[in-house]
């Protein structure tokens, strides 16, 4: 039996399991119609929470899998095993109406395209083993330097040429949590990094309308480590030509300023008074034309610190209502405008990806921190775990 098959097994039988658990309920050690009618309710909700489709082939023949995810409230959240990739958020504009406001494909052959390999863009996937870039892909743990490859023009980028993005990931369906969690083990020596690097990602979807993203990992050599996922997003799909529109508030009082190729140089700069400033809500496109290198690809040095869950960024969408707050334990956020987005591909539901059509907010740790010193440290040691939450909240605002 293969590991698919055992799993979707694995599944019925435990949705079977919670039916003759609920059987047993009742001080008469009979049910009635009203609970039995609530039973059945809740089986279905627990069969409709995670549905499990082919979703295509690979390059390499490898079989795919889309997983749905569905609340309560009607929300749905499709992800891929291919990338641990979101792939389709459908949520309520404040008219009820629902929308995917996420980019993405409706099948795999639209992440393996020749346009979409050749532009790149990442839409939804977990990037690692380092999220962001790694200066002329060097770096160097306890007088030992290792060598990347140099995938964006002299640097190093998402984790190479074949990235986790571009794997697939071993999928757990979790009913009763409604949630999967991915699992990969990235060998020691690929892409160039040390290592042995077992990581897995969880995403949850509350009935709350937040997408909850758990990552862990464990090494068995000291490694950079820097998971972050890389979705990008138009809370009015269809309904404008590009996200320009959207106000956006960043919590951040500094960003990393970069040069040329977006390293950083080392500079935390203040963004009070200058086009980098989100404290107070702005629109993404009121100044982007301002911004050097024809829009937004900066990480924000987030102004609240510690370990526990902090509002990173909140956007707010006017015509269709809808409100996206980002929380995380990481110390910063990569806020991305679509600068490079040229309407060569085109996504599901045939939206055109023209510039600027989508924006990312991707939490992470600074990109280059294995050459900065002064930034918070991204070395997983062997013994340790890395452990990192980032959740995505939906919900609607009235017209102001």
């Amino acid at each position: 039996m293969n590991k698919k098959h055992f799993r979707k097994q694995f599944l019925l039988l435990t949705l079977a399991g919670s039916v003759g658990a609920g059987t047993l309920v009742g001080c008469s050690g009979q049910q009635t119609a009203e609970e039995e009618t609530e039973v059945t309710a809740t089986t279905e909700q627990n069969q409709m929470d995670i549905k499990q489709e082919p979703f295509g082939k690979t390059k390499e023949g490898e079989e795919t899998t889309l997983y749905t995810l569905t609340n309560e409230k009607g929300m749905q959240v499709q992800i891929t095993d291919y990338g641990a990739t979101i792939t389709s958020v459908l949520t309520p504009d404040r008219e009820g109406k629902m929308a995917d406001v996420v980019l993405g494909f409706d099948s795999l052959a639209g992440y393996q395209s020749p346009e979409y390999l050749k532009s790149g863009p990442y839409f939804g996937a977990i990037v690692g083993r380092y999220g962001n870039r790694i200066a002329k892909g060097k770096f160097t743990i306890d007088g030992q330097e290792y060598k990347l490859a140099t995938n964006n023009g002299v640097n190093h980028l998402h984790g190479g040429v074949k990235g986790f993005d571009k794997v697939v990931w071993e999928a757990e369906p979790m009913p009763g949590q409604n949630a999967v969690r991915f699992k990969y083990v990235s060998p020691d020596g690929e892409e160039g990094y040390p290592g042995t690097l077992t990581s897995t990602v969880t995403y949850t979807l509350t009935n709350d309308n937040e997408i909850k993203i758990d990552y862990e990992a464990t090494t068995d050599k000291a490694t950079p480590v820097n998971l972050t996922n890389h979705s990008y997003f138009n809370l009015a799909p269809g309904q404008a030509k590009d996200a320009l529109g959207h106000v956006l508030t960043i919590n951040a009082d500094k960003y990393t300023v970069v040069d040329e190729t977006l390293i950083p140089t080392g500079e935390l700069r203040d963004v009070k008074g200058t086009v980098m400033d989100f404290n107070t809500p702005q629109a993404i496109g009121a100044r982007v034309k301002q911004v050097e290198g024809g829009g937004y690809d900066h990480n924000y040095v987030l102004s609240e610190t510690g370990d526990g869950l902090k509002k990173a960024a909140t956007v707010y969408e006017p015509t269709s209502g809808r409100v996206m707050e980002v929380l995380t334990t990481e110390p910063g956020i990569q806020f991305y405008s679509g600068n490079f987005l040229d309407g060569t591909i085109t996504g599901a539901g045939g939206n055109k990806y023209e510039k600027h059509y989508g924006f990312a907010l991707e939490t992470q740790h600074f990109p280059d921190s294995p050459n900065q010193p002064k930034f918070p440290s991204t070395i997983l040691e062997p013994g340790e775990t890395y452990k990192s939450t980032t959740v995505y909240k939906f919900s609607t605002r009235d017209q102001q």
